[in-house]
């Protein structure tokens, strides 16, 4: 899980384009979007959390940075 390619992801894409992308990865076919990461299980972590980051800033009309600072703590605090 890489912080910067979650940013850059959830501030260039939608929710809906994210979205398809998920789904594309996890049909084993190409995304439309670009996504950095080493594999496609990497990938597919960081449109998810992207999408997680995009889900709060929606829903609770969280600032972006606040976003992506409640998404890591969460998985800081599921690995501990």
């Amino acid at each position: 899980m890489q912080i910067p390619v979650i940013k850059k992801l959830s501030e260039t894409y939608t929710l809906e384009q994210l979205h398809a992308a998920e789904n594309a990865l996890l049909n084993e076919a190409k995304p439309e979007i670009e996504i950095e990461g080493k594999d496609e299980g990497e990938q597919l972590t960081h449109v998810l959390a992207a999408i997680d980051v995009l889900s709060d800033m929606t829903k609770n009309g969280t600032d972006a940075r606040t976003a992506l600072r409640n998404y890591t703590q969460r998985v800081r605090n599921s690995i501990s």
